[in-house]
C-alpha cells in the first residue's frame, strides 16, 4: 500500500463528504429542484483527481 500525506487523506476525505447521496427531506422540501449530487461519480470509471 501506499503511504499516503495527511492533505491527501484531507483531501479525500473532502471528497468522500462531497460524494454522499442528497438526503431524501431535502429533495422532498425543494420539490426536488435538487436531483442530483453533481460531486457524485462513478469510482469506476472515474478517477478523483488530486493534486499532489
Amino acid at each position: 500500500m501506499s503511504k499516503k500525506t495527511v492533505k491527501q487523506k484531507t483531501s479525500l476525505g473532502k471528497m468522500l463528504k462531497r460524494n454522499r447521496r442528497i438526503p431524501v427531506l431535502a429533495l422532498v422540501r425543494t420539490h426536488r429542484r435538487i436531483q442530483q449530487n453533481k460531486f457524485q461519480r462513478d469510482w469506476r470509471h472515474r478517477k478523483l483527481r488530486i493534486k499532489k
